[in-house]
């Protein structure tokens, strides 16, 4: 029986194309669906190839036993409800290579424009004014860029900027100091490292927490005199408003956005405003990508519903039923294991050793690496899972070493995770109690037992008395309540780790109090998701 494919937005020829070439495969495009006539017609296909145009809402997919997978022609995926999707086992693959070269090349044309005053120029002439004098420009060369995303697109970037004679500073929480040399670029800490250097400034990462708001009216106090701004990324990762005030005051010499904090975007006061240039969102729109994600789109759909290949999948991974409950348990550990190093660890991260002892050393590691590399990677990329969490990190020049041993130690069975970074090593190990209790056993050299769940208060000091005593006095001032405590160290009267979960988030003032203890060495607050909570691919 053929698999049937509906094509719910607009999209190239040459996918269609390769749709009337598909073994086994027939298709319909149906656009402009929404509601129940989207409901319905999605309860009638194997498999769906969208756009940006439809919203896939988990109405949409209520109840749909027969739709498979789906496949966004390009990038983003805002537009499916990935939860919904994996709730009813539908895949959600994306197209992240299709758009690079376009989104860079958009980002690069914005950069000369604002440099060289050209849509201002030219309605100058529109307007019957010769205002040679007016648009003295700037040339790019010499300058210094300032790229935050060292991906694909950002890498790019940074190659046709070091083409132009500009010097590039990068910043990603995940490239090794080895690949940044191979590219020619410096990285730095910290975004705010940059700002004083830099003359031009673009994003290319997703809008988090972490990246929303990334230059606001603090960072203006440390930017670079005159800096240019672009953004072809993620509406509101630059603060708009934060952009008006630096223009205002001459601390910004330009802003040239693509995206917007709220699209579709026709009215803000940045497009009034002298030294700015706007463009519809239009970073992917050529004809060569649309082209390109469309001929992809089809291909992974195709492979999928003829193989069962599975490529960039944001929201599941390939596991059997029976895989999934026997692993389900240690696969927990290792993503918790990775958002504890994420926010523990301190340098940029050069490579990653995991060892697998005991009884989980025979089962599959693979997808257990795939999930701690989840784990230590999804709060900074976009579309993270135990599908393409590694190949993110080998991306970026990150290695990867696995080591198993069907020995056991103190547990039946344990994970540990050894972080090399430029700064040192750090390590931390888990096991499970019982079916569902995942427990931290090791930081460092200094074997403990601790919830690896919630809140964790992670602070290095000396093995001398009193120091428990006050970290809970300091606590107990500010109205933060612990939940449970662990302590461990080499030897007695050497250098020790306590390890708190706490009821709440600490406050700063808290924080600060307990770092300025003579004998507390560092001090980091983790944060893990509750007791017995999974992520979506799980």
């Amino acid at each position: 029986m053929n698999k049937r494919v509906i094509v719910l937005d607009n999209v190239a020829q040459e996918g269609l194309d390769l749709l009337d070439q598909a073994e086994g495969i027939e298709y319909e495009v149906i656009t402009g669906l929404k509601g129940d006539e989207l409901k319905s017609a999605l309860a009638n296909f194997d498999g769906a190839i969208c756009r940006s145009g439809v919203k896939i809402s988990p109405e949409s997919l209520q109840g749909n036993t027969r739709l498979r997978a789906i496949v966004r022609a390009g990038v983003g995926t805002d537009n499916i409800d990935k939860p919904s999707a994996t709730a009813q086992g539908i895949i959600v693959m994306n197209t992240p290579t299709g758009n690079t070269v376009s989104t860079a090349e958009h980002a690069f044309a914005l950069m000369l424009a604002l440099s060289r005053n050209l849509a201002a120029a030219h309605q100058s002439l529109v307007e019957g004014r010769w205002d040679r004098k007016k648009y003295m420009g700037a040339q790019l060369a010499d300058k210094t860029l300032g790229v935050v995303g060292m991906g694909r697109i950002g890498q790019e970037v940074a190659k046709r900027a070091i083409a132009f004679g500009m010097r590039v500073i990068g910043y990603d929480p995940f490239l090794s100091s080895e690949r940044a040399a191979e590219l020619g670029i410096r990285l730095v800490e910290k975004v705010d490292d940059m700002l004083p250097e830099i003359d031009y400034l673009t994003v290319h990462t997703p809008l988090t927490p972490d990246t929303k708001d990334l230059i606001g009216i603090p960072q203006l106090e440390i930017i670079k005199p005159g800096a240019r701004l672009i953004n072809c990324a993620r509406g509101g990762i630059y603060n708009e408003e934060a952009l008006v005030e630096g223009l205002k005051s001459g601390k910004l010499g330009g802003v040239a956005l693509d995206v917007y904090a709220d699209e579709p975007c026709t009215e803000s006061p940045l497009f009034n405003m002298p030294n700015v240039l706007c463009t519809p969102h239009l970073g992917a729109s050529t004809e060569e990508a649309q082209t390109q994600v469309a001929v992809e789109a089809v291909e992974l759909l195709v492979k999928f519903l003829q193989e069962g290949e599975i490529r960039h999948s944001v929201n599941t991974a390939p596991i059997d039923p029976k895989t999934l409950a026997s692993l389900r348990g240690y696969l927990d550990v290792a993503h918790r294991l990775g958002r504890l190093i994420d926010q523990w660890h301190r340098g940029k991260i050069k490579s990653c050793t995991l060892r697998y002892r005991g009884g989980v050393a025979g089962s599959n590691t693979n997808l257990l690496t795939s999930s701690f590399c989840a784990g230590l990677t999804e709060s900074a990329l976009e579309n993270v899972n135990i599908v393409n969490a590694q190949v993110l990190l080998e991306q970026r020049g990150i290695k990867i070493v696995t080591e198993s041993s069907p020995e056991t130690g103190t547990f039946k069975s344990s994970i540990t995770a050894e972080i090399e970074t430029d700064l040192g090593l750090f390590t931390a190990g888990g096991t499970l109690f019982g079916n569902n209790l995942p427990r931290l056993i090791l930081l460092d050299e200094h074997r403990l037992e601790a919830y690896l769940d919630g809140i964790l208060l992670i602070f290095a000091h000396d093995d001398i008395p009193g120091i428990i005593g006050s970290v809970g006095s300091i606590f107990g001032k500010h109205h933060v309540n612990i939940a449970q405590m662990s302590v461990g160290r080499a030897e007695p009267g050497s250098k020790a780790v306590g390890v708190l979960n706490l009821d709440g988030e600490p406050s700063a003032d808290a924080i600060s109090e307990i770092e300025s203890h003579e004998h507390i060495h560092s001090v980091a607050v983790v944060q893990l998701p509750a007791a017995g909570v999974l992520p979506d691919w799980l």
